[in-house]
């Protein structure tokens, strides 16, 4: 190993550390992205219920509670 010829001076390792913390920087980070968008991403499972559309209505304040009650009621029969 040549320290002062050919070899890889203190400008060449500190290029080298810098750049395989960026990919690793950058390979961690996709990964945590990627699983941030799969997580929050809606699911399949079909359509929510007439019930908890009923309960989301009613806790945005788009209907009353009699409203929710009477409603909640006709969904159940």
């Amino acid at each position: 190993m040549m320290w002062n010829g050919y070899g890889m001076g203190g400008w060449g390792m500190a290029v080298m550390l810098v750049s395989s913390l960026v990919f690793w920087t950058l390979l961690v980070g996709g990964a945590v992205l990627l699983y941030r968008a799969w997580r929050d991403s809606p699911k399949s499972a079909g359509p929510s219920s007439a019930e908890q559309q009923l309960g989301e209505r009613y806790a945005r304040g788009e209907i009353d509670d009699q409203e929710y009650r009477h409603r909640l009621t006709v969904l159940k029969r």
